[in-house]
């Protein structure tokens, strides 16, 4: 393994540091035994979900993650880690985590940061468990449109039934002034 010189390891913390400012969810994993297949397997399939999967030393993530969110579990960076970093949809790289360490690959979820706030393994596993964001956004539409459109119809039922009165009465009315047969 080469030495990086000091313009590239500022160059790696600069990068680091961009990403996790703008990231929604970051996970700090163990990949120790994780070969380069199944590691390309890995970032191919967080990059399709707009998520990233970087390893580095530690002494660079704990120094890229000052000043951002993720500086709250910069102790945490020890061992053979990788971060995996989710800018949109948390949801996301979430399931292709969890899917990933379920399918008996090298992979461990030790820790996350959602939105600033550190969770464990067990709730990146339930984040996982969400519907995806697109999902999520069409249920709240249909929720949305559901509200206006039982709105119409209530209002639209009151001139309905106020017509069915009157007609009531008019027939009744009616019959009632009618002159009687002999």
């Amino acid at each position: 393994m080469r030495t990086l010189r000091l313009e590239e390891k500022q160059q790696i913390v600069e990068d680091l540091h961009g990403r996790f400012a703008k990231a929604s969810l970051v996970v700090l994993t163990e990949y120790k035994g994780l070969n380069v297949a199944e590691a390309s397997d890995l970032r191919r399939r967080l990059r399709q979900a707009g998520a990233d999967f970087k390893v580095a030393k530690n002494t660079l993530l704990a120094r890229a993650a000052e000043g951002t969110p993720v500086e709250g579990v910069r102790v945490e960076f020890q061992g053979p880690g990788a971060v995996a970093i989710g800018y949109a949809d948390p949801v996301a790289p979430a399931k292709i985590l969890t899917q990933f360490a379920d399918e008996g690959k090298k992979l461990k979820i030790r820790l996350a940061v959602l939105d600033g706030r550190r969770i464990g393994p067990e709730e990146v596993k339930a984040l996982a468990e969400l519907p995806s964001r697109e999902v999520l956004l069409a249920q709240a539409l249909a929720a949305m449109a559901a509200v206006p459109a039982s709105f119409v119809r209530v209002l639209a039922g009151v001139p309905r039934s106020l017509l069915t009165v009157l007609q009531a009465i008019g027939e009744t009315k009616g019959a009632a002034g009618a002159p009687a047969a002999a």
